[in-house]
C-alpha cells in the first residue's frame, strides 16, 4: 500500500509524543509522521520533507494550537540553532520522555516488558551545564564569525552572541577570539570551496577549578601573529593553556594533533574528590556537575568491598576507574586514545592512586590480553561510545563472564540491543537501569545499568 502522504504536501498534525532523537511524533491515519520542532500536545501545520514505506518526516511550519508544556526559550538564536532542540519544552516534560525512551529502547529492543527502571535523576542545572563546546568559524560581510550550525544543515553556520549551554566565561572568550579574528583579517574556511583559512575554537573548562584550556583549529599555513592571540586570550585569568592545530583535509574535525602556544599542555578539573589533568582531546564528561553524580551510581552499582579486580573498558582519562579505585583491590583499564592512556596514567600519579593501572588498545582485541595480566575481573565497568559495545568486545566480555558488568550508556537504543545480547546469549539478567539527564535541551541521556551473571547456560 502507498503512503497516505507525498514530498512538500502540508497536513494539519496533532503531536502525541516525542521519538528518540527529538522529533514529534504524530499519526495519520495509523500511519507515523516524524516532525521536527513538534512538541507533545501540539497541533501544527507540517510541511512533508521525506517519504518512506512506513512512516514520514516533516517540518512543523506553524503551531497552530501549542500544546500545555509548550514554554518560552531563553535563548534569542533558538530554534535556528541547531546546538539545542527542546529550549521550548518545560524540563519536567524533557526528563519525563527521556525516561519514557529508555522505558521503550529497553522493552522494545531488548525484550524486557518490566524492565527494572529507577526514576530519571534530572540535571542539578538547567542552562550553563557544558564544560566544552566547540565552535565553527563562518564568513559575513564584516568578517569572520564564530557560532554553530544551523538546525538541519552543515553547510551554514549561525553566528553566536550568548550561549545558553556555556558560563559567561565560555561566551566571553568566544566573543574575544572572533574580535581577534576580526582585527587581523583573517577569513574562514569556507566548507563548500575549501577555501578561507580559521575553521575552529574550541573551549575546554574545569568548571570545578576554574581553569580554561582554548584550541584555535586552522586550514595549513601560520598566517596569525601568535603573541597577539596569546595577549587577548591571558587578559583572562582563567584562561592556562592555549594551543593550535591544523586541520589539513575537508573533514569538519578537532580532534587533532596541538602545538601549544601558551601555558600548561593540559588543565585540571575536580570530580568526586580526585583531581584529574584535560587535554586538548580527552574525554571527559560534557557536564562536570552531573558527570559526579553519574559516577557515584556506578559506585553504588559497583558494590565494592576492597578485595575486587575492577576492568574500567573504555575508560578515557580514567574518571570513572580511579573514583572506584579506594574501594578496589585494583583497577585495569584499557582505552583506544594513547593521550587519554597518558593523562589516565598522570590522574593516577596525581591522586596518589597505587592500584590503578591503563593501557592502550581496542576493547575488542585487548581484553584477552588483559585478562592474562590480571586475572578473572569481578566487575567490569564499560562506557563504550554510541555504537555501543562492538561485536568482538560483546562476545569476548560475555565469554569472560565477569559476575557484574556496570554499563554506562549515552545511547538507550545500543544499550539495550547489547543488554539483549548479554542476557540471551551469555546468562545475564539487568538488576538495575538509572537514567541521568546530563544534556538538558537536548535529545540524549544517559544510563548506568547493572547486569549480573545468574549462572545460566551461556553461548560457546
Amino acid at each position: 500500500m502507498a503512503p497516505p502522504v507525498a514530498r512538500d504536501q502540508e497536513l494539519e498534525l496533532h503531536i502525541d509524543s516525542l521519538a528518540y532523537g527529538g522529533n514529534g511524533v504524530a499519526r495519520l491515519n495509523g500511519f507515523v509522521v516524524f516532525v521536527r520542532r513538534g512538541l507533545p500536545g501540539d497541533t501544527v501545520r507540517a510541511r512533508v520533507t521525506k517519504v518512506k514505506r512506513n512512516h514520514a518526516e516533516a517540518l512543523a511550519t506553524e503551531v497552530l494550537v501549542p500544546g500545555p508544556e509548550r514554554v518560552e526559550a531563553p535563548c534569542a538564536h533558538y530554534p535556528a540553532c541547531g546546538g539545542c532542540r527542546f529550549q521550548d519544552l518545560a524540563y519536567e516534560a524533557q526528563v519525563r520522555a527521556k525516561e519514557g525512551q529508555v522505558a521503550d529502547a529497553l522493552r522494545r529492543l531488548g525484550g524486557l516488558v518490566d524492565a527494572p527502571l529507577e526514576p530519571i535523576v534530572p540535571a542539578a542545572s538547567v542552562f550553563h551545564y557544558r564544560n566544552k563546546l566547540e565552535y565553527s568559524f563562518t564568513q559575513y560581510e564584516d568578517g569572520p564569525t564564530l557560532g554553530f550550525h544551523k538546525a538541519g544543515r552543515w553547510d551554514e553556520v549561525l553566528e553566536v552572541e550568548r550561549c545558553w549551554l556555556t558560563t559567561d566565561l565560555g561566551n566571553a572568550i568566544r566573543n574575544t577570539v572572533r574580535e581577534w579574528a576580526r582585527e587581523e583579517g583573517l577569513a574562514a574556511y569556507d566548507q563548500e570551496s575549501q577555501r578561507g583559512y580559521l575553521r575552529h575554537l574550541v573551549v575546554r573548562e574545569g568548571r570545578n577549578t576554574g581553569q580554561a584550556l582554548v584550541v584555535l583549529v586552522t586550514a595549513p599555513g601560520e598566517r596569525f601573529e601568535s603573541g597577539y592571540l596569546v595577549e587577548r586570550l591571558r587578559r583572562f585569568p582563567e584562561v592556562r593553556s592555549i594551543h593550535w592545530a591544523i586541520n589539513d583535509t575537508p573533514a569538519e574535525a578537532t580532534n587533532l594533533p596541538t602545538r601549544v602556544l601558551w601555558g600548561e599542555d593540559s588543565i585540571e578539573e575536580e570530580l568526586a574528590g580526585l583531581r584529574f589533568r584535560v587535554s586538548p582531546n580527552a574525554f571527559l564528561q560534557t557536564n562536570s556537575e552531573m558527570a559526579e553524580r553519574l559516577y557515584g551510581i556506578a559506585r553504588e552499582y559497583a558494590a565494592l568491598s576492597g578485595t575486587q579486580t575492577v576492568w574500567d573498558l573504555y575508560c578515557g582519562i580514567g574518571t570513572i576507574g580511579l573514583t572506584l579505585a579506594r574501594d578496589a583491590l585494583t583497577v585495569w583499564g584499557i582505552e583506544v586514545s594513547e593521550e587519554s592512556v597518558a593523562r589516565a596514567l598522570e590522574n593516577a600519579d596525581l591522586n596518589g592512586i597505587t592500584n590503578a593501572a591503563f593501557f592502550a588498545g581496542n576493547v575488542g582485541q585487548a581484553v584477552e590480553e588483559l585478562l592474562d595480566r590480571s586475572g578473572a575481573p569481578d566487575v567490569v565497568i564499560v562506557d563504550p561510545p554510541r555504537a555501543g559495545l562492538a561485536g568482538k568486545a560483546l562476545r569476548r566480555l560475555g565469554r569472560i563472564g565477569a559476575p557484574r558488568i556496570v554499563y554506562v550508556s549515552c545511547n538507550p537504543t545500543t544499550l539495550a540491543s547489547d543488554v539483549k545480547v548479554l542476557r540471551d546469549e551469555w546468562g545475564y539478567e539487568l538488576r538495575r537501569a538509572q537514567p541521568v539527564d546530563m544534556f538538558p535541551h537536548t535529545p540524549h541521556v544517559e544510563c548506568v545499568s547493572l547486569l549480573e551473571q545468574t549462572g545460566a547456560p551461556r553461548a560457546a
